[in-house]
């Protein structure tokens, strides 16, 4: 058994490895062929219907081109194959597609209507090989009883009285003829005239017509298949028989023609409107005298003015409110709707899509119909997408739904079409005056533009790009009353070349309006008179000015500087008249408190214009002041007077022709370039840290988004939600609220920097006038020729070139009141003045100075490094230190000069009343006006500078974040530009080396 069963197992063995190992190479290749099958790209070739030929289909489930069998032809649908002619259906398999042919006997060729059985005809085959019968019969091919004849017979239908019928347009049974035609028979017999399948008396109207749409873009017309098939016979039965549905299509074809006539025409708007005249004797409809008997309401009239007085006369009996018990910001518009061949379809709430074409959401569309709120919203189509959405168009009467309950009362909207002609010349661009009103419009017109046939591709076709509706609040209300809402349509002739890639840009939106003349009169009589002061005052300031050079005569630098000063004014006169302005209609329009019943509305964007131009005029004066302001702080005169003499011990000694000789210690320079290093680092310092100023306006701005202030709608929300729509920026409101925003939070900085930081941290502008009398510094400044400031700084201790433990001394005894005062006069603390000298002072300081800067000497522009000073700039140096400390110490009789205090009308006006003939004057000045030539005395200039450009910058680009950061730039670049060229000039006058200027 062993050995017989040994050799079976093993077979059986090998034969199960062998079929598991085939087993596990199946398995793998299954795997391995899942597994590319996973990461195949599955690409399809693009078929369409139009793409099959004529003995193809297309295949809806593969979605190509098959093809069809024997004697078969491709369907008028493209989608399934019938059979050629003079063949018939035998058999049809539930797929309709497979289908067997069989060509027809030769004593029946003709395939019944239903295409499955052949037939005799009694007649002539048409081009589809089916009988056709003569006008006036009808084709019979089965019995009663629904059995197929032989041969068909072509039944002639009774047109005589009784029976009165005729064919129908299948021509497969009689039906009674219309009322039009005579009532003893159907025929339409000469001389009438048939038309549309009516029958009209000859003469009503002359058959001429002219079936073409003027496209006046395109500057060419086209015979409108839809024209010639209709509108003669709409005329005509509008005329005759005062058909409803067509005086409706008539009036239609006339809005598709741009509502456009002219004198002596018989296109669609002359027709309407020769009817419209034979009906003037009826009475009206709804009492409305435009409005005729069976006639839609196209036009308003004729008359001069006539838009005028619908649109600004009575108000609407409804009321607007934004808050309390009462508040109303709904608008109700319905529309009646009719399609093309003028029938009435429905009452439609406007809203949704019915009149915006873009596809926005149901929400944001709803923010239309919200009073006050401007919506404007833009969008591109495919003219594809409206040719398939809009086959043929819709027309809308628009009217506003007054309420009223059960009396429920409607208010026409009067329609403005842009397009409109009268004779070929547009009638409503120009003013009011001169505009015709009208009715009805409509959104998209793909049917006029067909030629040959109404299936036919449009050759052009028309799109309402452009439906604004606008509200007007009546002047001074205080109830929210408004006129009739007027709704300008503006369309658009686009002629078919690709529909795949043509685009159309189509808009809608809601406009909101006051009159805006008592607001721009109060506002240019507001320039007018500060403008007017503003001259005076820069009368004022050329008179000091002048008096301040000691220059009598009037030439054309005084007119110059009379025109530097008065853009700096005028720019203050701008700037004030903007930003109250803003600030007017931000609290006015968006405080809901202000506004229980709608009494302002914002000015339009194009209302805006002029304001923008007060905005550009203001940046631009204040830019002028502000590089004039600049200039002359960079090429002030400086000098800094060291009263520090040589200590009489601790000389030194000197070898003078082989004798020793005692010479005096020279005074050290270290504290004239310590207070000049100072005064250098004084130059930009400002009342307010430009960094904190913009994050501060950006992190209400954006952070807490009180942008959303500046919407233009009347709600003063700031949180927004996503989905909700977002109106546009008002430029008034936006420029009201940054301007607003920056000077609150400027004056904030400026006030805490003067009222706390200075008096509890530092005040660097005391600490310098300190530091100026522990140096034994003085300064003397010069503005103007003739005027300056002046810092006194000479030591009560006579000497401040010392050492610690003196210096430590001295400031002790000042505080214990051990010795005298530090003022320039005795028994007082005040060491700044303003300075008024004479003629013959600043003469003589001007020689001195030309020797201090005698071009002999290096480069002003040469590295500091490489300028050597001449003796002869020493000795000048020092001539200048002695000069001006024994004017101050009155050493020349000549040019002396006394102390006393400005009244208090001189310290208003900024003109001194005593001119310095004889004596200069020193005027008390304990506001320390000296900073006057830095930054931080021009804060009032340098706010204003960065609020305008600021905001300039933001309305140019409508991104905050934008302007700030080149505000910043603005900032850093003039702080850096005032800096070297400051330095360079108080090296220049003072002869400290600017490597000592850090």
């Amino acid at each position: 058994m062993g050995s017989k069963g040994g050799p079976l197992f093993t077979m059986a063995t090998e034969t199960l490895l062998l079929f598991s190992r085939h087993r596990f190479f199946a398995y793998l290749l299954f795997v391995l062929y899942r597994n590319l099958a996973d990461c195949q790209q599955f690409i399809i070739p693009f078929k369409s219907p139009s793409d099959c030929g004529a003995d193809e289909f297309f295949d809806i489930s593969s979605l190509s081109c098959s093809r069809c069998g024997s004697n078969q032809r491709q369907s008028s649908t493209g989608l399934s194959c019938i059979c050629q002619p003079g063949y018939k259906t035998t058999n049809v398999i539930p797929d309709k597609v497979s289908i067997t042919c069989e060509q027809c006997p030769t004593d029946r060729p003709a395939v019944t209507k239903d295409g499955f059985g052949c037939v005799r005809c009694p007649g002539t085959l048409s081009d589809e090989g089916k009988c056709q019968c003569p006008p006036g019969h009808i084709l019979v091919e089965r019995d009663i009883n629904g059995n197929p004849l032989n041969e068909a017979r072509c039944e002639a239908c009774n047109s005589n009285s009784p029976a009165l019928s005729v064919a129908d347009i299948r021509g497969d049974r009689c039906e009674r003829c219309t009322s039009t035609f005579i009532n003893s028979s159907c025929v339409c017999t000469a001389p009438n005239v048939p038309a549309g399948g009516l029958c009209f008396p000859s003469g009503i109207l002359s058959t001429n017509v002219n079936p073409s749409v003027n496209y006046a873009q395109l500057k060419f017309s086209v015979q409108s298949a839809w024209f010639v098939e209709n509108l003669y016979s709409s005329s005509a039965a509008c005329l005759v028989y005062s058909n409803l549905t067509a005086c409706q299509a008539l009036g239609n074809m006339c809005v598709m023609n741009m509502h456009s006539f002219g004198g002596l025409s018989a296109d669609a708007c002359g027709l309407f409107n020769t009817v419209y005249r034979s009906k003037a004797a009826l009475s009206s409809v709804q009492d409305i005298a435009y409005w005729k008997v069976d006639l839609p309401w196209l036009f308003y009239g004729d008359e001069p003015g006539l838009a005028s007085r619908v649109l600004q006369t009575d108000p609407v009996p409804t009321v607007f409110s934004f808050r309390g018990r009462n508040k109303n910001t709904d608008i109700e518009l319905l529309a009646a709707i009719y399609d093309v061949r003028g029938e009435f379809l429905r009452w439609e709430q406007v809203g949704g899509s019915n009149l915006q074409l873009c596809p926005e959401p149901a929400t944001k569309q709803a923010a239309a119909f919200s009073f006050g709120t401007a919506y404007q919203e833009s969008c591109d189509l495919l003219v594809a997408n409206l040719i398939v959405s809009h086959p043929e168009p819709l027309f809308y009467d628009v009217y506003m739904d007054l309420g009223g309950g059960e009396n429920r009362k409607l208010l026409p909207l009067p329609t403005l079409v842009r397009n409109q002609q009268y004779n070929g010349r547009l009638i409503n661009q120009d003013n009011m005056r001169n505009w015709y009103l009208s009715r009805r419009m409509f959104l998209v017109d793909t049917l006029s533009g067909r030629e040959k046939s109404i299936t036919a591709s449009p050759k052009v076709i028309r799109v309402a790009t452009s439906v604004r509706i606008r509200f007007q609040l009546v002047p001074r209300t205080q109830e929210g009353q408004i006129f009739p809402p007027l709704m300008t349509v503006t369309y658009t002739d686009v002629p078919i070349t690709d529909i795949n890639t043509q685009i159309v840009s189509v808009t809608f939106a809601m406009d909101y309006e006051m009159d805006q003349i008592e607001a721009r009169t109060k506002t240019d009589t507001a320039l007018g008179i500060l403008g007017g002061v503003a001259v005076l005052y820069s009368l004022l300031k050329t008179v000091s000015w002048k008096r301040r050079i000691s220059s009598p005569i009037i030439d054309l630098e005084t007119m110059l500087k009379f025109l530097l000063f008065y853009s700096g004014d005028l720019a203050n006169v701008f700037f004030v008249v903007t930003v109250g302005t803003g600030l007017y209609w931000l609290i006015f329009y968006k405080t809901l408190k202000a506004q229980q019943f709608v009494s302002v509305l914002l000015p339009l964007p194009s209302q805006e214009e002029q304001f923008a131009t007060y905005i550009g005029c203001a940046f631009a004066l204040k830019a002028v002041q502000f590089l004039h302001k600049l200039y002359l702080q960079v090429t002030v005169d400086i000098f800094l007077i060291d009263w520090e003499r040589p200590r009489s011990k601790g000389n030194r000694t000197v070898q003078a022709h082989g004798e020793a000789k005692r010479d005096p210690s020279p005074v050290s320079i270290w504290r004239t370039y310590f207070v000049a290093n100072e005064w250098n680092e004084l130059q930009t310092i400002r009342k307010i840290s430009p960094t904190f100023q913009i994050m501060a306006v950006l992190f209400f701005l954006e952070v807490l988004n009180f942008s959303n202030l500046a919407l233009r709608d009347p709600w003063a929300t700031l949180q927004r939600l996503p989905e909700a729509y977002t109106p546009p920026y008002s430029l008034i409101l936006r420029y009201g609220l940054a301007a607003t925003l920056w000077l609150c939070i400027g004056l904030l900085q400026v006030i805490f920097f003067t009222v706390f930081y200075e008096h509890f941290v530092e005040d660097k502008i005391r600490q310098f006038v300190d530091l100026c009398s522990v140096s034994n510094i003085s300064v003397l400044l010069f503005f103007n020729r003739c005027f300056g400031y002046y810092i006194h700084g000479r030591s009560v201790h006579g000497h401040a070139d010392t050492n610690m433990e003196e210096m430590s001394n001295n400031l002790k005894r000042e505080r214990e009141s051990l010795c005298g005062q530090r003022g320039l006069v005795p028994n007082s603390d005040i060491q700044t003045f303003q300075v008024s000298i004479n003629n013959r002072l600043r003469l003589q300081y001007d020689r001195i100075q030309d020797s201090l800067s005698r071009r002999n000497r290096p480069s002003r522009l040469m590295d500091a490094s490489t300028a050597n000073l001449s003796d002869l700039q020493f000795r000048a140096y020092n001539t200048m230190n002695h000069f001006l400390g024994s004017i101050i110490d009155h050493g020349h009789p000549d040019m002396d000069y006394m102390v006393k205090e400005k009244l208090m009308l001189e310290r208003v006006i900024g003109m001194e009343f005593m001119e310095p003939s004889d004596k200069s004057y020193f005027y008390t000045d304990e506001a320390h006006s000296f900073s006057n030539v830095l930054f931080y005395g021009n804060e009032a200039t340098l706010l204003i500078f960065d609020t305008l450009f600021f905001c300039v910058v933001d309305l140019g680009s409508q991104n905050f974040i934008l302007a700030a950061v080149l505000t910043y730039i603005e900032q850093m670049l003039f702080r850096f530009i005032r800096n070297t060229l400051g330095r360079r000039n108080l090296a220049n006058k003072t002869l400290v080396d600017q490597r000592f200027l850090i």
